[in-house]
């Protein structure tokens, strides 16, 4: 190459790198920008790479979760932490009430959500509102009912709560480790269905309590999130209380015999919402993404959730499963009409909505709970 070459060719790349950095650059330059973390509080899954990771890498922000099990855990964390902690709260919608009298959430714009998708039976959920006031925004759900292995026991034995006392499980029936699932399933073994098996009087209360201690003797252990996978999975235990679909589904999929029903006496529906937390100054992101997991894709994602399967409480997250995993959808009832269609369950007054205790505090649910365990 001669000298003459040499520098029209310098020149020339020279020039191209100028020109390079007066366009690349300036569509980079606000992606090399570390990504605005939104700390998220919430059940495991919520933050996972199949739930957030597209989100994370359209809008530069990275999810730092921290994750509980069980209400009376996330309003614990939550008054240990200081004002501000949290930019996003996942909670159980029960609890809703409690995290807006607490001041630990904001008022929310109900204009800003897809509120004409959602079924009529969701609108106006029970708890995210007061008047006209929204506090949080309902994502996904899913139901509670008999869970068992499917070798052991016959899907006709499973459906009813006295399936908890067949001599088939003695030693081998687990709970799920916190109170409200499992109370519930036993108030509405004992009948108390009008208004709630979570708002019941005294007397029945105290037959509640007797009864659930006279399930003792089946009882094999008490387990977290992933000891309820884990023990069923081997065959450790037999049969589950207080869960449903969200650990049987997983279950199912990697060929464990298990399955759920929602049993003769009716289901109990879990209900996860988003709530802003007081105090962040992430509003603009932080609605993005309620609204990102509110579309068809990412309802799809929330329904097929690795870490454990949900339902959708918007018309457009029916049609788009469907469309996406058709025995998914058939699997999980969200086909109008189907028999486990969650809609259809509501209709005939087989499904109640878990509740804190009405009647009485929440800690005498929770102090019993702990004697329970150590009787």
């Amino acid at each position: 190459m001669t000298r003459s070459t040499f520098t029209l060719s310098r020149r020339r790349l020279l020039a191209g790198a100028a020109s390079a950095a007066l366009t690349t650059p300036m569509i980079n330059r606000a992606w090399a920008a570390d990504p605005v973390e939104i700390n998220m509080l919430a059940w495991y899954g919520h933050a996972e790479p199949d739930i957030v990771a597209e989100f994370e890498a359209a809008n530069n922000v990275k999810f730092v979760p921290k994750y509980y099990a069980g209400g009376d855990n996330m309003l614990g964390l939550i008054a240990q932490s200081p004002p501000g902690t949290y930019d996003l709260i996942l909670s159980d919608a029960e609890f809703v009430q409690q995290l807006n009298m607490a001041g630990y959430i904001e008022e929310m714009d109900p204009s800003l959500y897809p509120f004409d998708d959602f079924w009529p039976e969701y609108q106006n959920f029970p708890g995210h509102w007061t008047d006209d006031q929204l506090w949080s925004v309902m994502v996904r759900f899913g139901l509670l009912g008999v869970s068992y292995n499917s070798d052991v026991m016959t899907r006709e034995e499973a459906m009813s709560y006295n399936a908890f006392w067949n001599p088939k499980i003695t030693g081998k029936l687990g709970h799920f480790d916190w109170h409200l699932p499992s109370l519930g399933q036993v108030s509405l073994l004992m009948g108390n269905r009008d208004p709630s098996p979570f708002d019941i009087s005294e007397d029945a209360w105290e037959a509640v309590m007797d009864k659930t201690l006279s399930l003792k003797p089946q009882v094999g252990g008490y387990f977290d999130y992933g000891g309820t996978f884990a023990s069923l999975k081997n065959g450790e235990m037999l049969a589950m209380a207080g869960i449903g679909d969200w650990i049987t589904g997983v279950l199912q999929k990697d060929g464990a015999p298990v399955a759920s029903v929602i049993p003769e006496e009716g289901g109990i529906q879990w209900t996860e919402s988003y709530s802003i937390g007081k105090g962040t100054t992430k509003h603009e992101i932080i609605n993005k993404f309620i609204n990102y997991m509110l579309s068809p894709e990412g309802q799809v994602k929330s329904i097929k959730m690795a870490a454990y399967p949900g339902l959708s409480p918007l018309k457009s997250g029916w049609k788009a499963i469907q469309e996406a995993d058709p025995a998914e959808a058939k699997r999980s009832g969200l086909i109008e009409g189907d028999d486990q269609s969650p809609i259809k369950l509501l209709s005939e007054g087989r499904l109640f909505f878990r509740d804190i205790p009405r009647q009485q505090d929440l800690e005498d649910w929770n102090d019993f709970w702990s004697e329970y365990k150590t009787a």
